[in-house]
């Protein structure tokens, strides 16, 4: 008698519910040679839960029981890769596009996809070296996970580490009991955070002299992308700058930008 055959396992749908969900609430896309990313970023999660697979997790979540699981798997799938004065050589430049404003006007700076707050809190540091008036900084993110700790300011001796001189370190920030460091008030007052969904808010309020936003839009759909780049020329003064990642770029998406011609890398509002 000839047994039958094992039933195939059935194949997980876990990956495609998560990769939907982090589209449809950022806009963010993750192709599926990044799905390993998918057990790497939710371990700890998983492990919170008791819980041992990402189908069981899914379940959960389409359950509906807990409105802010949706919002928990976001957040830990989002890159939040950052450190301070990453690519160094990109904040001497920002500093020099704003060193000289019209009539002494105070320049405006939004940083896009801040994460945990290092991007804004570096160029700080650097333009209140440098001295004259201090510009503006709006620093935004779409997980208010990241945002809560930009606005505590509080980073581990390793993120300190990362990209920080020891003279700056002592100069803006204090040592606080457990070996974490706290910016100082005078370096936290210089950044205000908020909450922004690139793929479906509002620009901050008021128009800006330079955007930053680096290895963002990499992830979105090219049709978010334009929406984005139009949306940021919205938000910039006529010959603002924006300021992208190393590997991206404006060239054959847009119209309403051009390379700058003073910054390599930069990009001019075109009028």
């Amino acid at each position: 008698m000839i047994a039958a055959a094992s039933p195939m396992p059935r194949a997980s749908t876990a990956p495609a519910v998560l990769t939907a969900l982090l589209e449809a609430r950022t806009g963010q896309q993750m192709a599926s040679y990044r799905a390993w990313r998918l057990d790497t970023a939710l371990g700890p999660l998983l492990r919170d839960r008791g819980l041992d697979t990402l189908d069981q997790l899914v379940a959960q979540l389409l359950g509906g029981s807990e409105p802010r699981l949706g919002d928990e798997i976001v957040d830990a799938l989002l890159n939040g890769e950052t450190s301070f004065f990453r690519d160094a050589a990109v904040f001497e430049q920002v500093a020099d596009a704003l060193a000289d404003q019209p009539d002494g006007r105070r320049a405006r700076v939004w940083s896009a996809g801040c994460s945990t707050g290092q991007e804004p809190l570096s160029l700080a540091m650097l333009l209140a070296e440098r001295g004259g008036t201090a510009p503006e900084i709006v620093a935004t993110d779409v997980s208010e996970r990241a945002l809560a700790r930009a606005r505590a300011g509080r980073y581990s001796q390793f993120e300190i580490q990362r990209g920080l001189p020891v003279r700056r370190m002592m100069r803006w920030f204090d040592a606080a009991p457990d070996g974490d460091w706290i910016a100082n008030a005078e370096l936290q007052r210089m950044v205000v955070y908020r909450r922004i969904n690139l793929a479906a808010d509002s620009s901050p309020a008021g128009r800006f002299d330079l955007i930053l936003c680096r290895n963002v839009l990499l992830y979105l759909s090219p049709e978010l992308k334009l929406a984005c780049f139009e949306r940021f020329a919205r938000a910039l003064r006529p010959g603002g700058t924006l300021v992208l990642g190393a590997g991206e770029t404006v060239i054959g998406q847009t119209r309403a930008f051009a390379p700058s011609a003073r910054f390599r890398g930069f990009y001019t509002r075109v009028a």
